[in-house]
């Protein structure tokens, strides 16, 4: 059995072949799929996609990207549909400093407003980071995000600041990059960090894992995260499999 704890099939992508896609993965064992939506359009399609197949979840949130558009109305909007009982998750939400749409100190409000309303929600936070590690961990510390915890997606970073996570009730989430011949840090990380506070997620389309680099991703490929984290920890891939499974269920409180 297969987690992938971070999809976006609500993207363009899938417009035309989203149900062989899905087939694909319940084919691989994908028994469940967080959908990610960011914005309004990719929000309501993650929900729309969440009332047709029973099998997928919903996170929503506002990405840092596109903070600068945000608006109290879009807030107010999220808190709402969050009490929807498939809503598992506020993000994904963080900083991006890679991209200059949004100004820092901008990102930086709604990454706030966002982590207090999923306290207020009594709900996981599904972190992005890019190029901002330590403007993150300052603010989920200031924030108290421990309380709540969440997941560090897709994650690049250190062992060091994945500790650092770990001890604020983060789950450490490794994508397609781990597959990556040359990807040192996602290594290490799946090398060194205890099985019990890993995930395992696709990211697709984005980040598609080797062999398929360079292809669009799909949620059927997350069984090849899994084989390269059992790979580097010379354990057996089912081991992997059902361990980040029943994180994953308890990081996002579903039922098995």
């Amino acid at each position: 059995m297969l987690f992938d704890t971070h999809v976006h099939l609500n993207a363009d992508q899938y417009k035309e072949d989203l149900e062989e896609v899905i087939k694909r993965s319940l084919e691989a064992g994908v028994v469940h799929q967080v959908v990610v939506g960011f914005d309004r359009p990719t929000i309501t399609k993650a929900m729309e996609l969440v009332e047709e197949y029973d099998f997928l979840y919903a996170a929503i949130g506002w990405h840092p990207v596109d903070a600068i558009d945000a608006t109290e109305e879009d807030f107010e909007w999220i808190k709402e549909l969050s009490k929807h009982p498939k809503v598992v998750a506020i993000g994904e939400t963080g900083l991006d400093y890679y991209w200059d749409k949004s100004p820092k100190e901008i990102q930086q409000e709604v990454f706030r407003k966002q982590i207090r309303l999923a306290k207020e929600l009594k709900l996981p936070i599904v972190i992005h980071n890019r190029d901002a590690t330590e403007d993150i961990v300052t603010i989920l510390k200031e924030e108290n995000a421990s309380e709540v915890g969440g997941i560090m997606h897709c994650f690049g970073g250190s062992v060091e600041t994945a500790k650092e996570c770990i001890n604020m009730n983060f789950y450490i989430s490794l994508g397609g990059p781990v597959t990556f011949k040359n990807a040192k840090k996602p290594k290490e990380v799946a090398t060194e960090i205890p099985l019990e506070n890993l995930l395992i997620e696709t990211d697709c389309p984005y980040l598609t894992p080797h062999p398929f680099r360079g292809k669009r991703n799909e949620p059927s490929y997350v069984s090849l995260v899994a084989e390269e984290i059992a790979r580097l920890k010379d354990i057996p891939v089912e081991e992997v499999q059902k361990r980040t499974f029943e994180n994953a269920c308890k990081v996002f409180q579903i039922n098995k």
